[in-house]
């Protein structure tokens, strides 16, 4: 099989050029990416028929309580004793590839998060399907460029176009994608990789059209135009969608800080499971995507969320109705947080979808009945949508284009710029960081559209150390440091133990007028001519850092230590030569 690659590899750059052959590619992932789309969805709605198809609507039914936590054991089952290694979480596994495994994904994660997520969901969970399907289009991006020995730029590139074909596959919204790929994925848009994108996610949603059919995913018809005296409420809504989404990240970051303490797996899936499995039996609604629950908010009906519950007997009173609604906005983060907290694998994109739905529903009813004005129920419940994406995950442009494609709604296109711009603005206030960011922030550097950040996150301080400098020992006489100077090329010294632990530099222009006194030669000892240098590196210092420290610090060689261990220097010329190399590699078109 190598050298069959091997042979392919030299066949192809001899008659195909790169841009050509990543072109090629992009219509291979394209596809691939939507054959994934297609198999995640129709495994969920299988598992979700044969689940709960037949429970009756008028009486509560006590396997919800059951189903999430059966969902997820079957989850921790695949990846411990099957898969054997970690899955990540979706969307920040994509960007932790990117920022520091060269574009490299395992192979595993081309289906190992179509597996889990289809138990996850169809069982019951309470998350999308959005992080998983992207997850695994990326991760054939990544896996086809490894396999055919491309390099890293080529590679995040197929990552990319695979990312937004996955996404325009779930959704069938190619727009999109393509603005998801750029805002949340990609990491710079140039000339050669614009036509591929657009191949990879036109191919993706049209083999998503093909075996799912071209039906709008939530359809709406938007009865009544945008009003400009309606701008006001848009705008309010645009600050409470801002304000929850900051709930929404925090509750999320909370919980998987809370479960992360939990060593015990199955002590995980029993707080995890046991509360996700109550709050679905309370308010079913809950129970997997949500999807029917959206289209039904968007059509201006709320009576679902009465429906196998048991509250059904207070169908049609207002005020149950909305106290149920709010807790159902407060409780859709909890209940996916105790999702992934307990195990199960999911996406961020259908709760969020849910919950900004709810709020404008829950904003415009309350704005009718109290008599504060007269809003389309409809119209406020879709925009909610876009205001909740763009303040959970930092899109206002994916909130806007997403919205809009996958509703038909771009007559409310003015309102969905109005909430995505006020609530991005209003979350960012509260909470700098994104839902995908938050969990990834702590642990590493993202790369972002910051050139800049990009390259000096990428380089590594391995390649950087340089170790022809003549160490000294403390107890040396100047006689020694004399012999050792006459043999070095070097100006600088590092003074190091017998256990090579650092203690202090010497630096030859701080010695040379003592250098040549003979007399001395005996009695002058290198402790006594060194100085500790008030700055180094340590190994595990990021190239941000490092780089800062050169320019606060002004010197041109630094040096590095690992835990007090002396490894060599690291100079200004060649942190700046290297970055100068990978930032003509990243600007090329």
């Amino acid at each position: 099989m190598g050298n069959i690659i091997i042979g392919f590899y030299k066949w192809r750059v001899k008659h195909i050029t790169d841009r050509n052959f990543i072109l090629i590619l992009s219509i291979l992932i394209g596809f691939l990416s939507g054959i994934a789309a297609v198999v995640i969805k129709n495994s969920v709605h299988f598992i979700q028929h044969s689940l709960i198809g037949r429970f009756s609507e008028t009486v509560e039914n006590y396997l919800f309580i059951a189903y999430p936590a059966i969902g997820i054991l079957l989850v921790m089952f695949f990846i411990k004793f099957i898969l054997k290694q970690p899955i990540g979480d979706g969307v920040p596994n994509v960007l932790y590839s990117i920022s520091k495994s060269n574009g490299l994904m395992k192979p595993h994660n081309m289906y190992s998060s179509v597996i889990t997520s289809a138990l996850t969901v169809g069982f019951g969970g309470s998350v999308g399907l959005e992080g998983p399907t992207v997850a695994t289009g990326a991760a054939i991006g990544s896996n086809v460029g490894r396999v055919l020995r491309l390099n890293y730029k080529q590679i995040v590139s197929l990552l990319g176009f695979a990312s937004a074909g996955a996404m325009a596959a779930i959704f069938q919204a190619p727009i999109a994608a393509i603005v998801f790929a750029l805002e949340v994925i990609m990491l710079d848009l140039t000339l050669s990789s614009l036509i591929p994108l657009l191949t990879a996610s036109a191919v993706a949603a049209m083999t998503s059209y093909f075996f799912l059919g071209q039906n709008i995913l939530y359809p709406v018809e938007v009865i009544e135009a945008f009003q400009l005296g309606d701008v006001l409420y848009y705008i309010a809504l645009g600050v409470t969608t801002g304000l929850i989404s900051v709930y929404f990240i925090r509750t999320i970051d909370f919980a998987g800080k809370f479960f992360e303490k939990i060593k015990s797996w199955v002590y995980r899936l029993i707080i995890g499971g046991s509360a996700l499995g109550l709050l679905v039996f309370l308010f079913p609604a809950l129970y997997g995507e949500g999807y029917s629950s959206i289209n039904a908010s968007l059509s201006g009906n709320y009576n679902y969320i009465f429906d196998k519950s048991l509250f059904f007997s207070f169908k049609g009173n207002f005020s149950i109705t909305i106290i149920l609604l709010m807790a159902i906005i407060v409780l859709k983060v909890v209940a996916a947080a105790a999702t992934f907290g307990s195990g199960g694998v999911g996406g961020i994109f259908a709760p969020t979808l849910f919950t900004g739905t709810h709020i404008g529903l829950l904003f415009a009813l309350s704005v009718n009945h109290f008599g504060i004005g007269d809003i389309s129920v409809s119209n406020f419940a879709l925009v909610g949508m876009a205001g909740m994406i763009s303040g959970v995950i930092r899109g206002p442009l994916t909130a806007i284009f997403l919205i809009a494609e996958i509703t038909g709604g771009y007559a409310l296109i003015m309102p969905l710029m109005i909430v995505s711009t006020i609530s991005f603005a209003t979350s960012r206030i509260f909470e700098p960081d994104s839902v995908y960011t938050k969990q990834l922030s702590k642990k590493i550097d993202i790369i972002t559209h910051h050139k800049d950040k990009a390259v000096l996150s990428l380089m590594k301080i391995d390649s950087l150390i340089e170790t022809n400098f003549s160490t000294i020992h403390p107890d040396a006489t100047l006689r020694k440091l004399v012999e050792v100077i006459e043999n070095s090329t070097r100006n600088v010294f590092p003074v190091v133990d017998n256990d090579n632990n650092f203690v202090g530099l010497i630096f030859l222009d701080r010695v040379r007028h003592i250098m040549f006194k003979p007399e001395v030669y005996d009695e002058v000892l290198v402790r006594n001519l060194m100085f500790v240098p008030t700055t180094i590196v340590n190994y595990t210092d990021r190239m941000e850092e490092v780089a800062q420290k050169f320019q606060h610090s002004g010197k041109y060689n630094l040096a590095v230590l690992n835990d007090g261990k002396y490894m060599g220097f690291v100079s200004r010329a060649n942190v700046f030569s290297k970055y100068r190399e990978m930032l003509k590699e990243f600007s090329e078109h």
